[in-house]
């Protein structure tokens, strides 16, 4: 008797490798933002030399705008590119579950683990999908830190019509001085980013493309792969 050909298992990883890392409105939010931050800071350096509060300003070379009112349009054509698109990608991440998924729990002591393991070197990145705990908090921080520029810039953009605001961050000049170490923040971040984008460049190529290569991913997601498997008919044994 012969048997009918076996069809080969389904793939229960299948359907989580099609589906991208990083969504399409995720990437496109993540460079616009960043072209965002790049032009906000080095106009800002430009505007900070204008009147700087520290005993030092920022090299021309890597400023922006030229002078003073150049410098100023670059900074607030920026800042409606990093408002709008900053509101789309927290709305969208708000919305569709992803931010709670993704960015939470983060908890202290996952914090301290996955930093000694990453000063020790033994910090796995296999699976881009999900975020260890330091990765977890830096990008809240930037979330957190990047409404606290929007906020501050306000104040030194219009002042008079934000007397609140203006008031709650001490005054115009303090307001200066937050709005410049917040932005320093940032800069870190992007500094801290891009290194560790060099340690493990299959990153980037999942921040432009939305996948990882198939022969990067998880050890976990690897085991639940079935190889593919030809149909064969089965024969009656003697």
């Amino acid at each position: 008797m012969n048997s009918s050909a076996i069809a080969p298992p389904a793939d229960p990883a299948a359907a989580s490798d099609r589906r991208p890392i990083h969504p399409l409105w995720m990437r496109i939010t993540h460079w616009l933002n960043a072209l965002a931050v790049m032009i906000l800071a080095t106009s800002g350096w430009r505007i900070y030399d204008a009147s700087p509060f520290f005993p030092f300003t920022i090299p021309a070379v890597i400023t922006l705008g030229g002078w003073l009112g150049g410098a100023l349009q670059w900074h607030f054509a920026a800042m409606w590119l990093l408002v709008f698109n900053g509101f789309v990608y927290l709305a969208i991440n708000i919305a569709s579950g992803r931010l709670a998924r993704k960015f939470f729990p983060v908890t202290p002591r996952g914090v301290w683990h996955d930093a000694l393991a990453a000063l020790k070197g033994q910090l796995s990145h296999a699976d881009p999908r999900h975020y260890n705990s330091v990765q977890k908090l830096a990008y809240l921080f930037v979330m957190l830190d990047l409404i606290v520029i929007v906020l501050s810039g306000l104040v030194l953009w219009k002042s008079v019509q934000f007397p609140v605001l203006r008031e709650l961050m001490g005054g115009y000049e303090f307001a200066r001085r937050i709005h410049f170490f917040a932005m320093a923040a940032i800069v870190a971040f992007v500094a801290v980013h891009l290194v560790m984008v060099a340690l493990v460049p299959r990153t980037l190529l999942t921040m432009i493309r939305g996948r990882a290569p198939k022969t990067e991913l998880s050890p976990s997601l690897r085991a639940l792969r079935v190889a593919p498997s030809t149909p064969f008919r089965g024969q009656h044994q003697r």
